[in-house]
């Protein structure tokens, strides 16, 4: 067994990293209790193994997903990933929206217009109401004012 700082260390690594099994007592395959090449706190060695002992040894995925803590579902949203992108679609996603859905390109170049023709920042409320009549997109005041932030920089350094 490895010494417990080298264990501590490998814990803080996968934590880092965010590839730290949230539930690895949930993980009951004999090979991560018997040897300790297996870590079931690494979710991505998890998983791996799990897809593999399904395909390579046939067996079933009911039975795979209950001695690796995992549900069906999570099986096979695992395994198109792992066939789509290898590896990396084994890490962990971050959940929810990847970019800004509602301040999408259109709308923020009807934004910027509106500043423009104004002559000056908007308030937020004011470049809200602008969005729904404009664009029918219900968006909140301090959401639009994070993501114009950019712009207003890069509008600073222009005066500058």
């Amino acid at each position: 067994m490895p010494n417990s700082s080298s264990s501590d260390r490998k814990l803080e690594t996968l934590r880092e990293q965010g590839t730290l099994n949230p539930h690895p007592e949930g993980v009951k395959d004999p090979l991560f209790q018997e040897n300790e090449f297996f870590d079931p706190r690494d979710i991505v060695q998890v998983k791996y193994e799990m897809l593999r002992t399904v395909q390579k040894d046939g067996r079933a995925v009911v039975e795979a997903t209950q001695d690796f803590g995992f549900s069906r579902p999570v099986f096979y949203v695992t395994q198109a990933l792992f066939q789509r992108e290898g590896l990396p679609g084994l890490l962990p996603r971050r959940r929810g929206p990847k970019r800004p859905h509602k301040l999408n390109d259109e709308a923020m170049a009807v934004l910027i217009e509106a500043i423009e023709a104004a002559g000056q920042m908007l308030k937020g409320e004011e470049l809200a109401a602008l969005l729904v009549q404009r664009c029918g997109v219900k968006v909140h005041p301090r959401s639009i004012l994070r993501r114009l932030r950019p712009f207003l920089r890069q509008e600073e350094k222009k005066r500058r």
